[in-house]
């Protein structure tokens, strides 16, 4: 079958009783055995069965199944957040005296999750320019447990050579992890270009519009023990399995995915291409658009969508504010590819609690505004924000 269809009709793992066509919420703590023998099996892992909703439950194996299918994946783990799945995959790796090979243009909490959290375990972060290949092959040691990044930078939406880093990472038998969650995984293979474990925060294209929070690691077996480690290890030991309740949310998420990427990734490129024509916006940066320097190469790797997010540069910080203040469609807030349309200062907000000299090193600027692109008419969206940057 083809993705849209596959992602509507991929089996259960069991019949339904009632044979539903929605996968049900088992909405359940725990799960009887019928007798101590197959509950030994099941703790440990020799029959597959659910034993206990923290660590394994049916819907949320659904949609795990469902995933794993779609991609070619080992295995899927569902997480209840994109910060869960980042934070278990990278400590599925790493190790005191180990180091962490990355870039500086990093969402916030990933950057201070490198910088700050697993330093305090004795994890090194390791952040240089990964568009330069040598850089990186200088940076990478026998200490190097990875290499890390994402496939389109949030804000700077910057592209880096998969399948150099690829190439440099298995040089040294290590994995390239990168969180791909700007494109969806059913429009491009991260596993053709070398990565061996994909990051995707499913609360955004996945989830349906902004309905739940929800990460997905998804190993493609190219990394010993990995898929193990994050299994049978840090699944039982650090809780963060995604809830039923979610994963039927975005079960139903899933199946519309195709639909509304389409869409929206339609409206992002046309919008960026209108917003060139308002002299009040000094830069739109948009891979789609032809004359980004990322552009070739997000081709190459993506395919013909460069995703729904953009970022526009106005005058300074106060103009930004001001823009964002008069938006009359656009909501004011958070996420990425909600169906709404959204729009953030992102120096402001996710990235104001760190210094000025941190915002600079990242190349976070205070003149920059971030816009999420949903479903809305593209002629209504780009006239409220011509009416808000020319007040």
């Amino acid at each position: 079958m083809r993705k849209s269809t596959q992602a509507i009709h991929t089996a259960y793992q069991q019949p339904d009783a009632y044979r539903s066509l929605s996968m049900p919420v088992y909405h359940a703590a725990a799960y009887e055995f019928e007798d101590a023998t197959v509950m030994a099996d099941a703790f440990c892992g020799r029959i597959d069965r659910p034993d206990y909703s923290r660590v394994t439950n049916p819907t949320v194996t659904y949609f795990e199944k469902k995933v794993a299918e779609l991609t070619g994946a080992a295995t899927v783990t569902a997480l209840n957040s994109g910060m869960a799945a980042i934070s278990n995959a990278l400590m599925a790796v790493a190790a005191a005296g180990r180091n962490v090979v990355t870039s500086r243009h990093l969402f916030g909490n990933t950057y201070a999750l490198l910088a700050k959290t697993l330093q305090r375990f004795g994890v090194e972060a390791r952040f240089c320019d990964l568009t330069q290949v040598d850089e990186v092959r200088a940076a990478v040691d026998e200490g190097t447990c990875c290499i890390f990044l994402e496939i389109i930078t949030n804000p700077q939406m910057e592209v880096a050579d998969l399948s150099a880093l690829a190439e440099v990472a298995h040089a040294h038998g290590i994995p390239l992890i990168a969180d791909t969650t700007v494109i969806p995984f059913t429009c491009f293979s991260a596993r053709e270009l070398g990565v061996d474990v994909e990051i995707v925060s499913s609360t955004k294209y996945l989830s349906g519009g902004a309905t739940s929070i929800g990460g997905l690691i998804i190993d493609y077996g190219t990394c010993p023990d990995f898929g193990h480690t994050v299994k049978s290890e840090l699944l039982f030991n650090l809780g963060a399995y995604m809830t039923p309740h979610v994963a039927y949310m975005q079960n139903l998420g899933l199946e519309t995915l195709e639909v509304r990427y389409a869409k929206q990734a339609e409206n992002a490129l046309a919008l960026a291409q209108r917003l060139c024509t308002l002299p009040e916006i000094r830069r739109v940066n948009y891979v789609g658009l032809p004359d980004n320097p990322y552009h070739a190469l997000a081709v190459k790797q993506f395919g013909p969508t460069a995703g729904a997010m953009l970022t526009i540069d106005l005058a300074d910080r106060d103009a930004c504010f001001r823009f964002i203040n008069r938006l009359q469609l656009i909501h004011r807030a958070t996420n990425l590819f909600d169906n709404r349309s959204l729009a953030i200062h992102p120096a402001s907000t996710i990235f104001g609690l760190f210094t000025d000299a941190q915002r600079r090193a990242m190349d976070v600027l205070d003149t920059t505004v971030r816009l999420s692109v949903g479903l809305e008419d593209v002629e209504d969206l780009f006239e409220d924000i011509r009416q808000a940057v020319q007040g």
